[in-house]
C-alpha cells in the first residue's frame, strides 16, 4: 500500500471509539510460550503480561519488528495456540477455560483473514463454495436462503457475480483476500482478527483491500485487531496503536499519541 496522504479524508486521524463502551474483546495478563526446538530446548516466551481492549467499531493495531509476539498474540486470541496464562474474554466470556466444543459456538463471532490470500483458500473449492463453507460448517446453510446470501457476500466485498464459479488459481491476490473476507463475514463476526491481510499483495491493490475493510468495519460496526509491521497502513487505519517488542507492549495510545499528529497542510 503506497503510504496515503496525511490529508486522506479517509485517514482516521483522532477518531476513537466513545468512551464507556464495552470492549469486545478485554485481554489481561496474556503470557504464551512456545516449545523450544530440540528434545532438551527450553520453552520461548513469545507474549509476556499482555493487556488491551478492541471495542466495537474500533480497530487496535499490534505493531512491532518481526519476533515481536504479534502473531502469536493473535493466535493466542483466536485460541489456536492455548496460552500459558493470563484472560481472553471475549463478548464477555472467558475463552481460556472454554473445551474446543464451547469455542465452536463462539468461532462464528471471532474470524481471522490470513496473510496468504491463496493459502487460506482450498483450491479444490470454488468461490461460491468456499464462502459458503463456513455456514456448512455451523449448520447454519439453508439450500434455498444460501445461494442468494453468497451473492450478497460476493457484492458486500465487491467481487462481480461470475467470479462464484472460479477457483483460487483463476483469481488475482487481491480477489482471493476478498474472498477470505466474504468467508469470514459469512456468519456475521463481531470482531475480525487481520494479521498481515495486505503484506503479501502486490502494492498496486493493498489500498483497495484496506479500503474495503475500512467501509465494512463502518456498515457493519465490525471490531478489528490488525497485526502490522507497516506503519504508513496502521497511520492510516488504525484507532489506537500498541507497540511490541520482545513480547511486551512497550507503548499504546491514539494514532496521534503514538505517531504525533499529521503535518499541517501546506498552504495553496
Amino acid at each position: 500500500m503506497n503510504a496515503p496522504s496525511p490529508h486522506d479524508e479517509r485517514t482516521r486521524e483522532g477518531t476513537r471509539a466513545p468512551d464507556g463502551t464495552p470492549a469486545l474483546l478485554s485481554v489481561r495478563d496474556l503470557t504464551v510460550r512456545h516449545p523450544g526446538r530440540g528434545r532438551r530446548a527450553l520453552p520461548v516466551l513469545a507474549v509476556d503480561w499482555v493487556s488491551f481492549d478492541v471495542r466495537p467499531g474500533e480497530t487496535l493495531a499490534l505493531v512491532g519488528e518481526s519476533g515481536s509476539g504479534k502473531t502469536s498474540t493473535a493466535m493466542a486470541v483466536l485460541m489456536l495456540c492455548r496460552p500459558e496464562s493470563g484472560s481472553v474474554r471475549f463478548l464477555g466470556t472467558e475463552l481460556t477455560t472454554l473445551d474446543e466444543p464451547e469455542l465452536r459456538t463462539l468461532r462464528p463471532a471471532l474470524q481471522p483473514v490470513f496473510q496468504d490470500p491463496y493459502g487460506s483458500l482450498s483450491p479444490r473449492l470454488r468461490v461460491r463454495d468456499a464462502i459458503a463453507e463456513p455456514l456448512r460448517v455451523q449448520g447454519r446453510w439453508d439450500p434455498l436462503t444460501g445461494p442468494a446470501r453468497v451473492a450478497e457476500l460476493l457484492e458486500l466485498v465487491r467481487l462481480d457475480a461470475p467470479l462464484a464459479s472460479r477457483l483460487p488459481y483463476e483469481l488475482s491476490g487481491g480477489q482471493c483476500q476478498r474472498v477470505g473476507i466474504a468467508r469470514a463475514l459469512a456468519c456475521e463476526p463481531k470482531l475480525l482478527v487481520l494479521d498481515e491481510p495486505v503484506s503479501a499483495l502486490d502494492p498496486s491493490v493493498r489500498a483497495g483491500v484496506m479500503n474495503l475493510l475500512m467501509d465494512l468495519q463502518e456498515e457493519l460496526g465490525i471490531g478489528q485487531l490488525l497485526i502490522s509491521h507497516d506503519l504508513a497502513l496502521v497511520r492510516h487505519v488504525a484507532h489506537r496503536v500498541a507497540v511490541m517488542r520482545r513480547g511486551r507492549i512497550v507503548e499504546s495510545g491514539t494514532v496521534d499519541e503514538v505517531f504525533g499528529p499529521w503535518p499541517a497542510a501546506p498552504n495553496s
